[in-house]
């Protein structure tokens, strides 16, 4: 008995491709149980057909050989499980997703898989601070610019002044310390975003605390940072900064600049280098987590990785 490939039936020869697409789409914005709902459909025929979905869009995007790429890791479960997410910052897309956790050997996997000829033109590795990400960005792309994630550098110089405010926290006694308690988000957030009451509690915080008053106005002044174009003026804005910190006691902002200094090149490199999309990569990061919202306690894996990997493409 022959039998015949049709164009329009999908694998499953009880849908046509157009409803796997209508399916498809929907999935994108829902849950699968929605979607099953909607369509009064069996939820695994739902995520079924959205995984055939995917896999089409993955067909039509091809798979690409990256310039300039972006390395982050993605915590899969609690327990410290993690995957590695690696995307092509040009065509602000996920490429790979693999690996065990977030070591050397995870990011190798990608570097092996992509071939030594594709790994001759990534001229760019943007990633956190990762020691393992490095030295795995080294061995395989030994040419390639290593930037650090602008947004992971802020965030560690936001942890810096809450360890401060923690440190006052402890030191302090009776009234002094009730100013600093439950005071985090109103310290670490901008003030720009701040409603009417989270500003005059900042401001009374300030007020009260000259040593957090201190750390706090040294963060906001770091910004400053971000705005050179030259390496050589923005090294003599760095060390003045530095200055500042002398005889203030404050030990997580020291620590804070002794990690830029070890790490100065990958920061630097923010201000030579154009058309970095960092954008892209918190948008992603962002598009990650709401996917992770949708699916919690899903368990399989392999459709977490289409979702990831598919996340920024267009609709079929």
């Amino acid at each position: 008995m022959k039998r015949e490939s049709l164009e329009w039936l999908a694998s499953n020869p009880r849908y046509t491709k157009r409803f796997v697409r209508a399916v498809g789409r929907r999935c994108r914005e829902s849950t699968i149980k929605d979607v099953a709902a909607d369509f009064s459909l069996d939820w695994d025929t739902v995520k079924e057909i959205d995984k055939e979905y995917m896999q089409d869009q993955l067909k039509k995007a091809g798979h690409p050989a990256p310039r300039k790429m972006g390395v982050d890791e993605l915590s899969v479960e609690k327990g410290h499980r993690y995957r590695v997410v690696v995307s092509d910052l040009e065509r602000r897309r996920a490429i790979w997703f693999g690996g065990k956790g977030k070591s050397k050997a995870d990011l190798d996997l990608f570097f092996l898989e992509n071939g030594e000829k594709r790994n001759e033109k990534i001229e760019l590795v943007a990633m956190d601070m990762s020691q393992a990400f490095q030295n795995s960005a080294k061995e395989h792309v030994p040419n390639a610019v290593l930037l650090f994630d602008k947004f992971h550098v802020m965030q560690k110089l936001c942890d810096a002044l809450d360890e401060v405010r923690k440190l006052e926290y402890q030191r302090l006694t009776g009234n002094d310390r009730a100013f600093v308690k439950g005071q985090k988000y109103v310290l670490l957030r901008n003030r720009e975003n701040l409603d009417h009451n989270g500003r005059k509690s900042l401001e009374l915080l300030l007020k009260a605390n000259k040593r957090l008053q201190t750390a706090y106005l040294l963060k906001e002044s770091f910004d400053q940072f971000w705005t050179y174009t030259s390496e050589t003026w923005a090294r003599k804005f760095f060390e003045r900064w530095k200055e500042s910190l002398k005889w203030q006691r404050l030990k997580p902002l020291e620590e804070f600049a002794a990690m830029v200094d070890r790490h100065w090149d990958g920061i630097v490199a923010h201000l030579t280098i154009e058309d970095i999309p960092l954008g892209f990569v918190e948008g992603l990061n962002n598009k990650i987590r709401v996917i992770q919202r949708r699916a919690y306690g899903l368990r399989d894996e392999e459709y977490l990785r289409l979702k990831v990997l598919t996340c920024m493409l267009p609709k079929l």
